[in-house]
């Protein structure tokens, strides 16, 4: 169906007349006939020849400038693409690309428009330099990296009709990465992991003081066992043992789904500003392979969103790449609002003895507000306290905050620690929806 979808499609574009074009040649050619010939109307007559030769000036000049503009481009493009660079851009903002063509200034009533339809979510906008050329501004909606550009080109009368269009590839590298809007920082994204296993219930780095020494010269006086001391003279220390310690294995994932783009950006925030701290591995759906720079990481950041088909779910194929073991710590970036890897990642986390981390963003979340001075001296809050506020969490009334209800029930209990962040507004949310 979408291959016969497509052909449609290109036999509608190969046909040079539009469809303001077609009205004007069936109603002149039927008045012509029917009252030009028929009825010997010589007003009629003159102006159905008049139409028709107007649009079949329009019609040849329209295709002759484009089947030569189709060949000068051409040949423009593939040399812009042994020297073209990176095209780096970002969602939300408007980006140049580099691309330029001459303005059609000596074509009398031709004008020349494009715009680019792989990747998609591109919005092209064309501006004029002060020389006359056209050079190409795009606006990303959605992340996307690609190694090549398709453009559609247009050259069409002013009077509307008729159009000759066609589609030309350039070999180029385009990135955009997603719009981080008002997120800034995020929280250090690792945890405390037992060496042994066994994390100390007290939740301090350092355990019991179990380690005995003989005293050296820098050990602290509280650590002396005086006891010891007073009964057979000799200094000796108890130390601290380091049950817990800061885990410095870090992976990092991201799961891609339709509406994954405030996911990503939440990525993208916490490899750019070090939040999974300094030696750390990073994988999302769509890549192969970990990596552990900063430009890969936003590559495969860019990659996870599919453009051709939908990427297959990877976390547990990149679990097993990295020997993922207990003391390893692993960070999920995911949307609050669209799961389908919900039932893949409770098996995953069920296979794996590794300490899981959620983070969950979205593009709008429902909070409850503070209240107001005089709500807070004649109300009182929840648990009876007059003139207290509440911690502001996010509400349960709306459709989507449902949603995330119902999936912090699924994997709450699964998972070390949730996070969820709004990426409209950069407020974060810990694991009972309080704001952070």
């Amino acid at each position: 169906m979408n291959l016969l979808l497509q052909s449609l499609k290109t036999l509608i574009g190969l046909f040079p007349l539009t469809l303001q074009g077609s009205i004007c040649l069936l109603a002149s050619a039927g008045a012509l006939s029917i009252f030009g010939y028929g009825e010997m109307d010589l007003i009629v007559f003159a102006l159905a020849i008049c139409a028709l030769a107007i649009l079949i000036f329009c019609l040849f000049n329209t295709v002759a400038v484009g089947v030569v503009l189709q060949r000068k481009i051409r040949q423009q493009i593939n040399q812009q693409s042994n020297t073209s660079k990176r095209i780096e851009v970002e969602a939300g903002f408007p980006n140049e690309t580099g691309f330029t063509l001459n303005a059609l200034n000596y074509v009398p009533l031709v004008r020349l428009h494009w715009q680019i339809v792989y990747p998609d979510k591109l919005e092209t906008r064309i501006r004029s330099a002060l020389d006359g050329s056209l050079y190409e501004e795009v606006i990303p909606e959605k992340r996307c990296l690609s190694n090549k550009i398709i453009r559609q080109f247009s050259v069409f009368d002013v009077l509307g009709f008729c159009r000759f269009t066609w589609r030309q590839s350039q070999d180029a590298s385009i990135r955009a990465l997603p719009q981080v809007n008002t997120i800034k920082q995020l929280p250090l994204l690792r945890s405390l992991t037992a060496e042994d296993g066994i994390p100390s219930p007290t939740g301090e780095p350092e355990g019991d003081r179990m380690e005995i020494r003989p005293y050296a010269p820098g050990d602290s006086v509280k650590n002396i066992m005086w006891k010891v001391f007073a009964r057979n003279r000799q200094l000796n220390v108890r130390l601290p043992e380091n049950s817990v310690f800061q885990s410095n294995r870090t992976i990092a994932y991201l799961l891609s789904s339709k509406n994954d783009e405030a996911a990503a950006a939440i990525a993208r925030v916490a490899l750019e500003s070090g939040a999974l701290g300094e030696d750390w591995r990073f994988g999302a759906d769509g890549s192969d392979s970990a990596c552990a720079s900063l430009d890969e990481a936003l590559d495969k950041v860019a990659q996870s969103r599919a453009l051709d088909q939908a990427h297959d779910y990877g976390l547990e194929t990149f679990l097993q790449r990295e020997g993922a073991l207990g003391g390893t710590h692993c960070i999920v970036f995911a949307s609050a609002l669209d799961y389908p890897w919900l039932a893949a990642l409770k098996e995953t986390i069920s296979r794996f003895g590794v300490q899981f981390s959620l983070v969950l963003a979205s593009d709008g979340l429902a909070t409850r507000a503070e209240p107001h001075l005089w709500q807070k001296l004649l109300l009182r809050d929840m648990d009876g306290i007059a003139g207290t506020a509440p911690n502001p969490a996010i509400s349960a009334e709306s459709g989507p905050n449902r949603q995330i209800r119902d999936l912090l029930t699924d994997v709450g209990q699964l998972v070390e620690s949730t996070l969820i962040i709004d990426r409209r507004t950069g407020a974060g949310f810990d694991q009972h929806l309080r704001r952070i």
